[in-house]
């Protein structure tokens, strides 16, 4: 009996979503007290590469980059597309692998 797939990477994407909260909880400090920031590319990076939920929830939980024009168009959509790829990933994993396939990433 093999473990299923499943739970490492939401074991991962969880981690790592936890990981970019904590990116956008540090620049924000450092904001406030007037420190080295994180650069604004490396923000939206994060959140475009699966990191959508936890930088969106660090948007409102802190209100951070709210006001800033790409963050605040950016951070909704990377979120949304990134759900709708899970439920595909989910409910339809035959399909979502012969995607990533047919896009050179499987």
């Amino acid at each position: 009996m093999g473990i299923n797939p499943i739970l490492p990477l939401a074991a991962l994407a969880v981690a790592y979503n936890a990981l970019v909260f904590g990116v956008y909880w540090w620049d924000k400090r450092a904001a406030r007290n007037g420190n080295w920031r994180v650069r604004e590319s490396t923000l939206l990076l994060m959140a475009f590469t699966a990191g959508g939920p936890g930088a969106l929830a660090a948007q409102r939980l802190l209100r951070h980059k709210t006001r800033k024009p790409p963050f605040n168009f950016a951070l909704p959509l990377f979120f949304v597309l990134q759900m709708a790829w899970l439920v595909v990933a989910v409910t339809a994993p035959e399909a979502a692998i012969a995607l990533l396939e047919k896009l050179g990433l499987g």
